[in-house]
């Protein structure tokens, strides 16, 4: 049985499964920053622990979100290549994020938390699709001639 997103065309179907990773990856990532921030007892926004708790979020997601990546999104296997360009975009990712995330509270202080953290997390995941576009390619299999 095909996916539905196999129908589409190539760049089209992994952006879209990227779309679907990184948003289950955005709410895992701000669950586990919602937790955080209950464990240590809702650290003041711009406090080190808040950033912390934001990070242990990032960190808990990766390991899932590189492999769905490999298999859904790009349809490759883990190798050291796409691994270290995985590694790549999310250390990009996470500088975006943590320079973002400031601005974002002081910009869009009367949201919520997590709120923010959606924001932040979908501008951070938009420029990630596009590093790891670099590193995931599938190897192309080769055209064989038909038998005369």
């Amino acid at each position: 049985m095909k996916l539905l997103t196999s129908y589409l065309p190539p760049k089209i179907r992994s952006a879209f499964r990227f779309a679907v990773v990184g948003t289950t990856g955005m709410f895992v990532q701000t669950w586990i920053f919602m937790a955080a921030l209950l464990l240590f007892d809702h650290p003041d926004k711009g406090a080190a622990l808040y950033y912390v708790a934001f990070a242990i979020g990032y960190l808990l997601e990766l390991i899932p979100n590189y492999l769905f990546l490999n298999w859904y999104t790009f349809g490759t296997k883990p190798n050291i290549k796409n691994a270290g360009g995985f590694l790549l975009a999310r250390a990009i990712n996470l500088g975006i994020q943590l320079g973002l995330l400031p601005l974002m509270i002081l910009w869009l202080s009367t949201w919520r938390d997590d709120y923010i953290s959606y924001v932040v997390i979908f501008i951070g995941g938009c420029i990630n699709y596009l590093v790891c576009l670099l590193f995931f390619k599938k190897k192309e299999e080769p055209i064989e001639e038909p038998p005369v």
